[in-house]
């Protein structure tokens, strides 16, 4: 089975996918960041790194993926869907974020932009858009530890039916912060 690990950073994907290759080490990792940068695919810009993803799809298509584990924001945006089982989007709460992305040092903008995508959902939308519905499973994991979601990642493979969908848009508008998040 191959499954992919995606969602915005600091939701919680690498730690994850270090939880599931501990109880399944027949996995082969794949980290499309690493991948990318080993492959000579990205470039240096102000605020990290820009990732030529033409480059770095026309090499993943070429991969054999036999029991793969792929973990990356950009997996809706490389990946072909036939070669996966399951997409899963790790989801946190954009309050939880703030912090997480204040402790890593982003700028303003960064922090801005990653909680917009988030609120909004882009790679949860993305990844229904390259991998379809059936093969999406969104998971929360604000308030769930690494082994918890590993333990619901088991679940989904078994049941997929018992997906959950994560709408941060709604908390936000509760709140009526869309001018904190958004700058229009």
């Amino acid at each position: 089975m191959n499954l992919i690990i995606t969602g915005n950073p600091g939701v919680g994907k690498h730690t994850v996918a270090e939880k599931l290759i501990m109880q399944d080490p027949e996995y082969q990792l794949i980290d499309i960041n690493k991948f990318a940068m080993e492959k000579g695919f990205t470039e240096k810009v102000k605020d990290g790194l820009e990732v030529d993803t033409m480059k770095l799809k026309n090499t993943i298509k070429d991969l054999t993926l036999e029991k793969s584990l792929i973990i990356g924001h950009l997996a809706p945006y490389v990946i072909n869907e036939s070669k996966i089982d399951f997409a899963f989007v790790l989801r946190k709460n954009p309050y939880n974020l703030i912090e997480i992305y204040k402790n890593r040092e982003y700028n303003e903008s960064k922090i801005k932009e990653n909680i917009g995508s988030e609120i909004l959902g882009i790679i949860a939308n993305d990844s229904i858009s390259s991998f379809g519905k059936n093969k999406t499973l969104e998971i929360d994991t604000t308030e769930k530890s690494p082994e918890k979601v590993v333990e619901k990642i088991h679940e989904l493979i078994m049941n997929p039916k018992e997906r959950e969908v994560v709408d941060w848009l709604t908390l936000v508008e509760e709140k009526n912060e869309f001018d904190r998040f958004f700058d229009y």
